[in-house]
């Protein structure tokens, strides 16, 4: 597999917003709540973000998207990771960490000082990968949200 990470382009908000529609709602049983706020969170990065302090990262294997993981600014010092997705059939071949250390890497050169993210605790395999790279459980709090029960956790780290 030959992985090349982009930035936001034509056509990937949408396919963004399906990937995350069809599979939240498979996994987590999501309602169509969900991906009304997944294009929202997308359509106002692509109308106001600073490339200066802010980065899509859009993994591409040939003419085939696998998967996403954006940096954005939460403040001077914290930097946010949002919108990680990874397709099923690009799981568990190492991409998942090759798009947190580009977008901790990214984070990082702008000079923020910290990373923080909000995700569920049945995102186990996407947990796991967040500690073993530093990150620390810092939240969490069951909650109704998109229409199902989760527990939703809050992780930072130091950058």
């Amino acid at each position: 597999m030959t992985v090349d990470l982009k930035d936001l382009g034509p056509g990937d908000i949408d396919w963004l917003v399906d990937q995350h529609a069809w599979l939240y709602a498979r996994d987590e049983g999501f309602d169509d709540s969900f991906p009304v706020l997944v294009r929202q969170i997308l359509e106002d990065f692509a109308r106001d973000h600073d490339p200066a302090c802010e980065k899509s990262f859009i993994a591409w294997d040939g003419d085939q998207r696998l998967g996403s993981i954006f940096c954005v600014r939460e403040d001077d010092e914290t930097a946010k990771l949002r919108l990680f997705l990874l397709v099923p059939e690009a799981r568990g071949r190492g991409l998942g960490r090759t798009l947190l250390e580009a977008c901790m890497g990214f984070a990082r050169d702008k000079g923020y000082r910290r990373m923080a993210l909000w995700t569920h605790q049945s995102h186990r395999a996407a947990c796991a990968l967040y500690e073993k790279s530093g990150w620390r459980l810092v939240r969490s709090e069951p909650k109704v949200s998109f229409g199902t029960e989760v527990v939703e956790q809050g992780y930072e780290v130091d950058l």
